[in-house]
């Protein structure tokens, strides 16, 4: 899931997420991660349900002080001969009016293409990427970025463990200042790490996924007081962001024949993302159905 930044990140999230869902391109197969890429579908649909889908639907309060919002997140997955296709959509539910909430505060889309036209080599767990990142919010726009560069899978025997390292070159379009000139990106460059890790402690049907990213992007961050307000005296530019979104889903739809129903929690772990600045922890509770 998405909570806002002034230019962007990628990661559901992803989101996010990754933003939940890897592939190896030897076949069609998904995972939930807000990020994507490699698996084996065959190894996967043993013992996953998530295996099977290509689309499920999230649905999380945030607890964050600056948050205490329900966000949305539609996640969707396509496996083919030349690899995969991967994307989500985020809406944030914080728009106030005198007479209630009557729209979405904001939306971030993200899109992500794996290409692997080697699958039958040696060289089959490397993936080339390519991913576009954007969104419009009430007081802000995610401007434009455009991602590409590679992405190496890792997995255990039972593809029950999975890890994706992707190091990518990172293009923002940035705004101009007042004075016209532009920012930039100290370093153009983006790392992420996606993992996933099912039937966690031999629990049928407990998950644990999320994703890491790293990147260089010029904006600025300010202190927020306890009600969750912008200082505007503090305001300072930085130069780096970080993002995780661990996530724990559980199949309870498994014990009233409903396998597409899980429950569960994602905590954001950020430093400078978005307006905020520092270091931040916002726990979410949610339920994710699964297509």
């Amino acid at each position: 899931m998405n909570h806002g930044t002034t230019d962007l990140r990628p990661p559901r999230f992803i989101l996010h997420i990754l933003r939940i869902f890897f592939i190896n391109s030897f076949h069609k197969n998904k995972l939930m991660s807000k990020k994507t890429f490699f698996a084996a579908v065959v190894a996967l649909m043993a013992f996953s349900q998530m295996a099977k889908a290509q689309t499920n639907l999230q649905i999380f309060y945030d607890f964050g002080r600056d948050r205490k919002q329900v966000t949305t997140t539609l996640e969707g997955f396509y496996g083919d001969k030349w690899g995969n296709t991967f994307f989500f959509i985020d809406y944030d539910y914080k728009a106030r009016k005198e007479d209630g909430n009557k729209a979405p505060s904001g939306t971030y889309f993200e899109i992500a293409r794996c290409l692997n036209f080697w699958q039958n080599s040696k060289l089959a767990p490397l993936s080339l990427h390519v991913e576009y990142n954007g969104g419009v919010y009430n007081a802000y726009n995610i401007n434009h970025a455009f991602l590409g560069g590679v992405d190496w899978f890792f997995h255990s025997k039972d593809f029950k463990n999975t890890l994706n390292l992707k190091v990518l070159g990172k293009y923002i379009a940035y705004d101009k200042r007042a004075d016209g000139s532009r920012p930039h990106s100290k370093v153009p460059m983006q790392f992420t790490a996606v993992w996933g890790m099912q039937d966690l402690f031999n629990v049928k049907g407990l998950r644990f996924s999320g994703f890491a990213d790293f990147w260089w992007q010029n904006h600025s961050v300010a202190k927020i007081d306890g009600d969750g307000n912008l200082k505007l005296d503090t305001w300072k530019t930085s130069d780096v962001v970080f993002i995780s979104e661990p996530q724990l889903w559980y199949a309870v739809g498994q014990h009233f024949g409903v396998d597409n129903l899980n429950v569960g929690t994602e905590i954001e772990l950020s430093y400078d993302f978005g307006s905020g600045s520092g270091f931040w922890c916002r726990p979410c509770l949610g339920v994710k159905w699964v297509f």
